[in-house]
């Protein structure tokens, strides 16, 4: 998530193609290197449908990774949970992210995920500091228990492509891991890819 336009004034919109321009770009550069990183695999990203009328305030709020397709520079592995805060002036989310690294560190970042004027609302741009800026699609939710989260850059006949289950709570989310799973195999998504992030007695959420 290197794209580095997360500050942008209020009201800023990042024009369609090069949003997809520079995305596309970043992923060339890391195929075209002397070792291909491990989230790049061949194939192309699946056409996923979007959440109609999405509704940004009732997104808002505490939500839980409870499965997902592993992303190799996230630096938690486990309790990992964010809070999504609506803000006007950038017409999208000042995120907070946190959990436990596998050397048992907490670790906290805060970005942003906003829509862009060119995509439908549910399609979201997700830039974090010291990473890749990517897509956020939300294909599904019901806002209350279960977000399904596609997040795919492709060029020619590659892709990095990762998925993520979130839940309104952190044990009691096998519901929506189940309806989740139903709605990417649906989208031509291969659930068999996720797995699960613990979430223990152990965990602390204070993100």
């Amino acid at each position: 998530m290197g794209y580095k336009e997360q500050d942008a004034p209020p009201g800023v919109t990042h024009n369609k193609h090069h949003v997809e321009g520079t995305l596309n770009c970043c992923l060339v550069a890391l195929v075209a290197a002397d070792s291909i990183p491990d989230f790049v695999a061949p194939g192309s990203c699946a056409r996923v449908a979007n959440q109609d009328n999405f509704d940004l305030h009732r997104y808002a709020g505490r939500w839980y990774q409870v499965q997902i397709i592993d992303i190799p520079y996230q630096p938690y592995t486990r309790c990992i949970h964010s809070d999504y805060d609506y803000s006007d002036s950038v017409n999208g989310f000042r995120v907070t992210t946190a959990g436990f690294s596998p050397n048992n560190e907490y670790i906290r970042l805060q970005g942003k995920i906003y829509p862009t004027k060119d995509f439908p609302p549910a399609h979201m741009l997700v830039d974090f500091p010291s990473a890749f800026a990517a897509p956020y699609e939300v294909i599904e939710t019901d806002y209350d228990s279960y977000s399904c989260v596609y997040s795919c850059i492709g060029t020619d006949n590659y892709k990095s492509e990762f998925g993520f289950v979130f839940s309104r709570t952190p044990q009691n989310s096998a519901s929506a891991i189940s309806r989740c799973a139903s709605v990417f195999r649906r989208n031509g998504v291969d659930f068999s890819s996720f797995s699960a992030v613990p979430h223990t007695s152990e965990c602390v959420y204070r993100a």
